[in-house]
This record gives C-alpha cells, sequence and structure tokens, in this order.
C-alpha cells in the first residue's frame, strides 16, 4: 500500500494536515536534543523528512534512514542526496544494528503501523545507547470534545476522498482513520514504553487530539 502512494505521499501529507506535519518535525527534534556528532536513527523513514530535519539542523550529525518500503525510501533519496543520510531497509521488528548504537531513535507515524508494538519498543531500547533518547510522532485517538463530529468526518470521509482524488488509491486514505481509531491512546502508549523499559516518559498532543508526540529516554 505504501509502495503505491510513494510518488503521492509528500503532497498528500502537507494537504492533509495543513502543512503542519513540518511543524510536527520540528517538535520531534527539539524533544530528541542530540548531543554534538550524534548518530540518529530515523526509523520507518518514509519519504525521509525527519532524517531531513536532522540533516538541516545537525549538519554534524550521520543519519540512518531505514524503513522495508523500498519506493518509499528511493522518493527519500532523490529529495535528501546528502551523504549525511545513509538509507537501509530495516524491519521495525528486527533491526539490522548492534545494542547500544544510537543516540537517538526517532519516527513519525511507525508505531501504530507495527505489527508487534511491544516488540517494535524493545529494539529501539535495545539500539539506543544508556541516556539516548526515543521520540515517537503518530496519530492518536482524541479524548471527547466538542470537535469529535467534525474530527471524524475529516478522518472518514474526508481524507479518503481527497486521497481517491489525488493518488487513485482511497483504499490507503481509508486506512489512515481506521489504523489511528484502532491505536492506542497516548495514555495507553506511556505504559507501554515504561514496560520497555524507558523513563522520563512524557507526551504532548496537537492537531485538536489527534497527533501525539511521545518521548523517553534509555
Amino acid at each position: 500500500m505504501f509502495a503505491r502512494i510513494a510518488p503521492k505521499y509528500d503532497f498528500m501529507n502537507r494537504l492533509i494536515t495543513g502543512g503542519q506535519d513540518a511543524r510536527w518535525r520540528k517538535i520531534v527534534l527539539d524533544r530528541a536534543a542530540l548531543p554534538p556528532n550524534a548518530l540518529v536513527l530515523d526509523l520507518g523513514t518514509g519519504t525521509g523528512d525527519l532524517a531531513g530535519e536532522v540533516a538541516h539542523r545537525h549538519p554534524d550529525s550521520r543519519v540512518i534512514a531505514a524503513d522495508f518500503t523500498l519506493p518509499m525510501m528511493c522518493v527519500g533519496r532523490r529529495k535528501y542526496s546528502t551523504p549525511q543520510i545513509a538509507w537501509n531497509a530495516a524491519d521495525a521488528l528486527q533491526l539490522p544494528f548492534p545494542k547500544n548504537t544510537f543516540d537517538a531513535v526517532i519516527s513519525g507515524f511507525l508505531l501504530r503501523n507495527v505489527a508487534d508494538l511491544p516488540r517494535g519498543l524493545s529494539e529501539q531500547y535495545r539500539v539506543l545507547k544508556p541516556g539516548g533518547k526515543f521520540v515517537s510522532l503518530d496519530t492518536t485517538q482524541p479524548t471527547p470534545n466538542l470537535f469529535s463530529p467534525l474530527i471524524k468526518f475529516y478522518m472518514r470521509v474526508v481524507i479518503p476522498t481527497l486521497g481517491r482524488l489525488f493518488t487513485g488509491y482511497g483504499d490507503a486514505y481509508t486506512y489512515l482513520p481506521e489504523s489511528s481509531e484502532n491505536f492506542l491512546r497516548a495514555e495507553r502508549l506511556t505504559a507501554h514504553l515504561a514496560a520497555a523499559g524507558f523513563r522520563k516518559i512524557l507526551y504532548e498532543r496537537t492537531m485538536f487530539g489527534t497527533i501525539a508526540i511521545h518521548w523517553g529516554e534509555k
């Protein structure tokens, strides 16, 4: 599915988030608090926008951009041809890296897509150095509020319609609201992070409560 929508993935992200995804990536990097000469894993990198943000803001860093949807990474490599970013085919449930490797592991819209969340978090914990930072950006179920009916209409009707019009793959953009509504609430995800071993766990919501950024430390 992600391979099919790869050519229009960036355009659709800008469209359905009103361009807010760029701001969220900046927050991810703020929370990562990278040290000088950091080695960073951008897991589930997709078209590489988080990796590109690292390269832009921290030119002394090195980034491994990892995903197992190769057409997405091909789009990313055309955008970010810098040698600062190394592109790597990898499975989030069985990372091909030694333990205690990275200063930070960051991800954007990865966690709700992994088949085994505890294992995925355990792998990220394993490859982090002691004191290393974990930061995740993903969708979450919003707490009920006055905007709830509008949010459901936007997620269930508007996004699939835009996806069908601009990509021809309405099913992919039906998956987005379905996977979001079936994913853990932000509060519950913190318990999974603690179970994986992370400490100093915090999170913040944005976009009317539909987006959550979690961070913690090994």
